[in-house]
């Protein structure tokens, strides 16, 4: 059985999920390209974030951070090995509860069609793209969407 809970990023097991996550994404995307945020910057009391575990181990993460206006997803995560269990699903799920919980109504991401599990699965759930927010740019790799929870 997956379990959720709101952890803090700079734990230990959470700073493993997080550098593995970086490992991946820099694999992926140019520098330039990644926006993550480390775990000092998602140690804060706008953001939280989420671990999935199961017998007491880590499958994955993400985190909500409060942009005020709306809420932003980082941090979606899985290792290979974990995949192909529904955690991210219910990341995602664990996740939409809390904003809306928290009084979000909008929920916005930044990713990257190379990404592509992550995209079917955001679209599978609901979310659909928009224009770039906050201080994105247009980059030309980034797949910016929403969700609203209204």
């Amino acid at each position: 059985m997956i379990f959720i809970a709101a952890e803090d990023p700079l734990a230990p097991q959470s700073r493993a999920l997080i550098d593995e996550s970086e490992v991946f994404i820099r694999t992926v995307f140019r520098p330039e390209a990644c926006y993550t945020y480390s775990p000092e910057e998602l140690a804060n009391p706008q953001s939280t974030f989420f671990v999935a575990r199961e017998a007491d181990q880590p499958l994955g993460c993400v985190a909500l951070v409060d942009m005020q206006d709306y809420a932003e997803i980082k941090r979606l995560f899985v290792p290979d090995q974990c995949r192909g269990k529904g955690v991210a699903r219910a990341l995602m799920e664990a996740l939409e509860a809390h904003a809306a919980a928290s009084g979000h109504h909008l929920i916005r991401l930044e990713t990257g069609e190379e990404l592509a599990a992550a995209v079917i699965l955001y679209r599978r759930m609901g979310y659909t793209e928009c224009a770039p927010f906050g201080a994105y740019g247009s980059g030309e790799k980034s797949l910016f969407m929403e969700k609203r929870l209204d």
